[in-house]
C-alpha cells in the first residue's frame, strides 16, 4: 500500500503511477502493474540521476536546487512541496548565487538570516516559514557534517507575534448568517457550518456526506483541499488538491449543534450519495475560491468591513471563550496541534475573559461593603484601653 508522501498512486485503470520532480522543475512519472514495481522504477531512477549528478561541492545555490529537486518531493505533502519551492527559488538560491555567499559557511549562512531579517517587504510569518525551510534544507545538505549543529544555531526563528484577531461582532455575524440563508446557492450553508464548529476552509470544501454522522451528531475530519502549482506544466497553472488535514490534531471529530444536522439533511444538497462531496455532488472537491467570491458578496450586501474568510473560525473560538468553553475543548475542537497555540492566538480573548470574571469580584466587593454598612457597630478597642 502507498505510504503518504510517496508520491505514488493507484489510477482509475488498475496500473499504479508514480511521479519524481527533475531538476527542470518538470515530474517523470513511472508506470507499472504493481505498487512495488512502481517504487522499485523510482528507486533505480533516483539511483541513475544520484550516479551522473554532477554537483560541485562549494556551490551553495546548486547544493539547494539538488536537495530541491531530490527525493523531498516524494517525502511531503503537495502543498509542503510547493512552499519549499517558492521559498528555494525566490529568497534562497537568488542570495546564494551572489559570488560572495556562493559557499554554505557560517558567513554566508549568518548574512542570509541577516538579509531575511531586514527585509520590511517580507511578513514576519513569511520570515519565520523561510527560516523554517531553510534550517530542513541545511540539516539535509549538511547532514555529514561535524559543523552542523554551529550552523543551525545561526538561524534563529523569529518570535511569532499573533496581534490581534479579526472576530465579527454578534450583530454582524448574525447579518452574515441570514445573508447566507437568503443565498440561491445552496452551498452557502457551509458558511454557516464554519461559523458554528471553527473549521477551515479547505477542510469545509473537502467534507464528504460519509463524514457526517447524523445518528451520533458529529462531523470527522479527515482531509483537506488546497490549490497547489502543477510542476509539470510550462505554464503557471494550478489544481486543486485533496490531502491530509494540517496536522495530527487536526483529524477530528467535531459534535454538531441539532439545528446544524437539520439544516444538511433538509438542504438541496443532499442527493443520497455518501462517497460524493457535499458541496459539489460529485468526486470532485469544491473550489475555495468559490467559498471565497460568496463570503465577500454577503459582506458587501450587508455593508459589513471586508474581512478575510478566516475570520469566521476566529470569531467561532472567541464566542466559544466568551460562553465560558476550556481553552483546552477550543483547541480540540479547532484542530490546533498544541494548546499554547490557541492560547497565543486567542491571548486577547482570553485577556476580556479574565477582566470579566475579575470584574465579578468586583461586584462580590461592592456587595460586602453594602452589607457591612447593615451590620451591628461594634466599638473598637485602641491601643490604649487594651493596656490599661
Amino acid at each position: 500500500m502507498a505510504r503518504r508522501g510517496e508520491n505514488i498512486y493507484k489510477r482509475k485503470d488498475g496500473r499504479w503511477e508514480g511521479r519524481s520532480l527533475n531538476q527542470s522543475g518538470k515530474y517523470h512519472y513511472f508506470y507499472a502493474k504493481t505498487y512495488k514495481a512502481v517504487k522499485e522504477k523510482m528507486k533505480d531512477f533516483k539511483e541513475d540521476k544520484e550516479k551522473v549528478k554532477l554537483i560541485k561541492h562549494n556551490n551553495a545555490s546548486e547544493q539547494f536546487l539538488a536537495w530541491l529537486t531530490g527525493d523531498v518531493s516524494s517525502r511531503v505533502k503537495p502543498s509542503t512541496y510547493e512552499s519549499y519551492y517558492s521559498c528555494v527559488y525566490k529568497h534562497i538560491i537568488p542570495f546564494f548565487m551572489k559570488r560572495e555567499h556562493n559557499c554554505i559557511e557560517k558567513d554566508s549562512v549568518s548574512s542570509f538570516v541577516i538579509h531575511i531579517r531586514e527585509d520590511e517587504l517580507i511578513a514576519e510569518t513569511s520570515k519565520k516559514k523561510i527560516f523554517a525551510i531553510f534550517k530542513i534544507a541545511l540539516k539535509e545538505i549538511l547532514k555529514t557534517s561535524p559543523h552542523l549543529h554551529e550552523f543551525l544555531e545561526l538561524v534563529k526563528l523569529p518570535s511569532t507575534d499573533y496581534g490581534e484577531v479579526q472576530v465579527f461582532t454578534s450583530k454582524e455575524q448574525r447579518a452574515i448568517e441570514q445573508g447566507a440563508l437568503k443565498s440561491k446557492d445552496a452551498c452557502a450553508i457551509g458558511i454557516i457550518l464554519c461559523f458554528y464548529t471553527g473549521i477551515r476552509l479547505g477542510e469545509l470544501c473537502a467534507l464528504k456526506w460519509s463524514d457526517i454522522d447524523f445518528e451520533s451528531g458529529t462531523m470527522s475530519i479527515l482531509r483537506t483541499v488546497s490549490r497547489i502549482r502543477v510542476f509539470d506544466s510550462e505554464e503557471n497553472k494550478t489544481t486543486l488538491h485533496v490531502g491530509l488535514p494540517k496536522s495530527r490534531k487536526s483529524i477530528r471529530k467535531i459534535p454538531l449543534p441539532e439545528f446544524l444536522l437539520n439544516l444538511l439533511i433538509n438542504s438541496s444538497l443532499y442527493k443520497g450519495d455518501n462517497n460524493s462531496f457535499i458541496f459539489t455532488g460529485n468526486e470532485d472537491p469544491y473550489n475555495p475560491r468559490r467559498f471565497q467570491n460568496m463570503f465577500k458578496r454577503i459582506l458587501r450586501d450587508n455593508n459589513i468591513v471586508d474581512r478575510k474568510f478566516h475570520a469566521i473560525r476566529h470569531t467561532f473560538a472567541t464566542r466559544a471563550l466568551e460562553l465560558g468553553v476550556d481553552i483546552k475543548t477550543v483547541s480540540e475542537l479547532l484542530g490546533h496541534s498544541g494548546v499554547s497555540i490557541t492560547l497565543n492566538v486567542y491571548a486577547h480573548s482570553l485577556m476580556e475573559h479574565k477582566k470579566a470574571a475579575i470584574n465579578k469580584f468586583n461586584d462580590l466587593y461592592l456587595m460586602n461593603i453594602e452589607s457591612a454598612k447593615l451590620a451591628v457597630n461594634y466599638p473598637v478597642l485602641t491601643t490604649e484601653r487594651v493596656c490599661l
